[in-house]
């Protein structure tokens, strides 16, 4: 029999019977997990497991952080609370809409020259992705960030999914030229001068713009058809560094099959309005029904509070890689060190 997703669509069979073996179904009374190192060992046992082959990660700005890029919500150091310092705009998000970029993309422009100043580094969260992507565990990276520090870590492009766009890349705004630039190109246009530089196409001098999604701009059309394919796959979803607010996005934790685990590594707990840790109506009932029939509900959220690289790190001591998370990581830097692989620049 076919089995249904969490957001009620038809998903095939996947690892019920490994994770009822793992003891992840608990009493019925219970409604979130503890955040308890215990728990983090039942995903280290998932990972072990012959089933979990199609790991989905998904990402917010907290995966950076720990590399120097600030995040967007945190008060008094996230990038909206900057913003909200310096412009006059009823609320920061004006200043990252496509429309205010075409009205004033000096304001853009401003604050991306001070990303592409600074030299950026993946960090030990990315080497993870890389290590999972080398045990062949990774199914895809799903990523808000456009910042390409998981390429930069050695994760291929066909692994990454980034939901907002990326900076490698940038075109002219004048649709009937549509000139591709370089991420080089445009970080000397942004910074060969101490003025506040727009960038301009070289055939039609009209703005350039990264290829970043901005407010009221549609995503890219890869996050939509990758998706529809990944999930229905997904043996374990570990979420990480995000607040889980920005849609379509967000809602992706709803789409892997109903007893696919879901890890939540964050700095605060996020997720209930998205069903997760059982507190929405659809998993209420479910439990309703659970205890109406004599059944145990199944717990499959866990909840590591802490920041991406802690947990990364003790996901994987739990795991006994520690030790190689940490030589890539070394690797990593040394590449940077010597010259043979570029700093990333926002």
């Amino acid at each position: 029999m076919a089995e249904k997703s969490r957001d009620g669509g038809d998903k095939n069979q996947e690892i019920e019977d490994s994770l009822e073996n793992l003891n992840l179904s608990q009493g019925s009374q219970q409604t979130s997990k503890s955040y308890k190192e215990d728990d983090l060992q039942l995903i280290a046992d998932v990972i072990k497991s012959k089933e979990c082959r199609n790991i989905i990660v998904m990402t917010g700005a907290g995966l950076s952080t720990s590399a120097g890029i600030p995040d967007f919500r945190s008060p008094d150091v996230g990038l909206f609370t900057k913003v909200m310092g310096k412009y006059n705009v009823p609320h920061p998000e004006m200043v990252f809409h496509i429309d205010y970029f075409h009205e004033n993309p000096a304001a853009f422009y401003e604050i991306s020259r001070g990303f592409m100043e600074t030299e950026y580094q993946p960090t030990i969260a990315h080497y993870f992705l890389k290590l999972l992507a080398d045990k062949n565990l990774l199914l895809r990276h799903y990523t808000q960030n456009v910042d390409g520090l998981d390429l930069a870590a050695g994760l291929a492009e066909d692994k990454v999914v980034a939901a907002h766009g990326t900076t490698y890349t940038s075109h002219c705004t004048n649709a009937a030229c549509h000139t591709k630039f370089t991420l080089e190109w445009m970080k000397d246009q942004i910074t060969k001068s101490s003025d506040i530089t727009v960038p301009r196409c070289q055939k039609c001098q009209s703005v350039i713009k990264p290829d970043v999604v901005l407010y009221g701009e549609q995503l890219p059309a890869t996050f939509f058809t990758m998706q529809a394919k990944d999930f229905s796959q997904c043996n374990l979803l570990i979420i990480m560094g995000t607040s889980l607010k920005v849609e379509p996005f967000a809602s992706l934790v709803e789409r892997v099959p109903e007893n696919t685990p879901r890890l939540l590594i964050n700095l605060e707990k996020v997720g209930e309005n998205h069903g997760m840790f059982n507190t929405s109506s659809t998993s209420g009932f479910r439990m309703v029904m659970d205890n109406l029939l004599g059944r145990k509900a199944n717990f499959t959220d866990i909840f590591w509070k802490g920041s991406c690289d802690e947990g990364c790190l003790k996901l994987c001591q739990l795991l006994g890689w520690k030790q190689e998370l940490l030589k890539l990581k070394e690797q990593g830097s040394k590449k940077y060190e010597k010259g043979n692989e570029p700093a990333v620049k926002l």
